[in-house]
């Protein structure tokens, strides 16, 4: 460690060919201080980016953190990344901040509120991870659904079964998100997620993970109840005075933090019966669609395609129908699976899902149609009911026991259903059914994803390949409604209640939910501690 009178200063842009010497990387940071190598006392790698805009030559591109001798110092200052609590708990409060979920929302806001000693009650509809995971296998290889413990329900969130991705686009002055990789680290992620560029975890280490925060929180006094479904909340003059359990237990709280995820739809229609105000808001519709891995390797890396450093490739593609509305990629995974994502009987909703490995033959990704309120008429709830439609619309195409519904993408194009599989092979289960995919969307989402394909394929070679499998249906993109809030985190109308992460409409994905987590945590920590 070094001195901590000896500031460390960060360097950027530092450009490196993709196979080079371990010692280039010193030496650049020594050009690029202008010192010499012995000035270096120590450092480190902030991030770790690659740039494969010349496939002939796949560069690295470094920020690194470095401290050095003080007769030599130079550069510009690296910034103070060190979490601050708002408060720390002088006692613990007499009425529990009550958490409900454990996605990853749930789960750092509970970590804040119990290393801050605030002694979180954590609820959890679902099952505890491991346990779970089995639920979730055995829709997937005998068909069998669990309402209450699948992908979406359970400890850990959807998230755990996912890519694992854990970068994102949103503003953090604040470096909340190197708090959850710190965090995610401890629990046993690998190291390189704090400084690789797009760093992913995978299924199989969320698991253990989650299971190590848990402890932690546990630990430091916080509880945890699983297979306890929040049933209804008891609100007075505008106030959540406690959560009622489907057991009939009373549990009271003037904090309650929502992370209930995007697809609590019961607990959406009880927070409508009460009143709290929401908002319907826009979300996305369509397939998920899977090609060859090395296909889009080679696109993106050419003769690098299989290099150790950069894995398994991945993309982002959009295009803007003649119709008006935006087709875009959507959760890509590379070297992943397409999987079974329902959790209500008689529907189909697919996602996708890889290893930290990116091993699986096929890359996949959702291909969707942006739509809005103006979509599905109605109350606030209409927008479940408009993705309810389809997903029980893709279980009749499917034939029933949660197989799919599939189409090649040249019959797709061409309209006209399927018949036999080409070399592309779809890595859904229980199974997937060919047919046409027409009826399980709206006429104007089939419309532009028809267009699209083609533009798509314009821009890496073989997208719309005739044998690419699409799978229907991708309809849990995002919340169909906004529980809205105020600046103070609490919702408009109900104080009390903070409504957080992807199901309230205030994340997209594991790393923007656990920094919400935070903000949301600091603000009961603030109102607990009367600040």
């Amino acid at each position: 460690m070094a001195p901590t009178s000896f500031p460390s200063r960060r360097l950027t842009e530092l450009r490196l060919p993709i196979d080079h010497e371990p010692h280039a990387l010193i030496a650049a940071i020594a050009e690029g201080f202008g010192v010499p190598e012995s000035a270096i006392l120590s450092w480190q790698v902030h991030r770790r980016a690659w740039d494969a805009r010349k496939k002939s030559q796949v560069m690295l591109v470094y920020t690194v953190d470095a401290v050095l001798d003080r007769a030599v110092e130079t550069g510009m200052p690296t910034p103070d990344m060190g979490y601050q609590f708002p408060a720390i708990a002088q006692a613990r409060p007499a009425k529990r901040p009550v958490i409900i979920g454990t996605g990853p929302c749930g789960i750092l806001a509970a970590l804040i509120l119990a290393e801050a000693g605030f002694c979180p009650l954590v609820l959890e509809r679902g099952k505890l991870v491991r346990q779970r995971t089995k639920d979730t296998w055995g829709l997937w290889r005998r068909g069998e659904l669990n309402v209450a413990s699948n992908v979406q329900f359970g400890e850990g969130g959807a998230g755990t079964f996912s890519d694992g991705k854990l970068y994102s686009q949103i503003k953090d002055p604040r470096f909340l998100g190197r708090k959850v990789m710190e965090e995610f680290v401890e629990a046993g992620a690998p190291e390189e997620i704090l400084y690789i560029a797009k760093p992913h975890i995978g299924t199989f280490r969320l698991v253990s993970m989650v299971e190590a925060i848990r402890a932690k929180v546990t630990a430091l006094g916080g509880e945890y109840r699983f297979d306890t479904r929040v049933d209804d909340f008891e609100i007075q003059d505008g106030q959540i005075r406690a959560v009622l359990l489907e057991s009939g237990e009373r549990i009271e709280t003037d904090h309650v933090i929502l992370a209930i995820g995007h697809s609590a739809r019961d607990t959406f229609a009880r927070l409508h019966q009460r009143g709290v105000f929401m908002e319907a808001k826009p979300f996305s519709i369509g397939f998920r669609i899977e090609h060859p891995q090395g296909m889009i390797d080679r696109h993106r890396f050419g003769p690098f395609a299989g290099h150790p450093i950069l894995g398994a490739a991945d993309y982002k593609l959009v295009h803007h129908a003649r119709n008006g509305r935006a087709v875009y990629s959507f959760c890509m995974c590379p070297g992943g699976t397409v999987v079974a994502a329902t959790s209500e009987a008689g529907q189909v909703v697919t996602n996708g899902m890889s290893q930290y490995s990116r091993a699986e033959r096929n890359a996949n990704a959702g291909i969707v149609v942006g739509i809005s309120p103006a979509d599905y008429p109605g109350d606030v709830l209409a927008g479940v009911e408009f993705q309810r439609v389809w997903e029980r619309a893709a279980y009749v195409a499917g034939g029933g026991a949660y197989q799919a519904p599939g189409q090649l993408v040249g019959d797709f194009i061409a309209g006209t259903p399927s018949k036999s599989f080409g070399e592309v092979l779809p890595s859904y289960k229980p199974g997937v059914h060919l047919t046409d995919l027409a009826p399980t969307l709206p006429d104007y989402a089939i419309e532009a994803i028809r267009e699209a394909l083609p533009a798509f394929g314009k821009q890496i070679k073989g997208f719309d390949r005739p044998d690419a499998v699409l799978t229907g249906v991708e309809t849990r993109t995002s919340s169909p409604l906004r529980i809205t809030r105020g600046k103070d985190f609490c919702s408009l109308n109900t104080r009390g209640l903070y409504p957080a992460g992807e199901g309230a409409g205030y994340a997209g994905g594991i790393l923007s939910a656990g920094v919400d987590g935070i903000k949301v945590a600091e603000a009961v920590i603030k109102s607990l501690a009367g600040l």
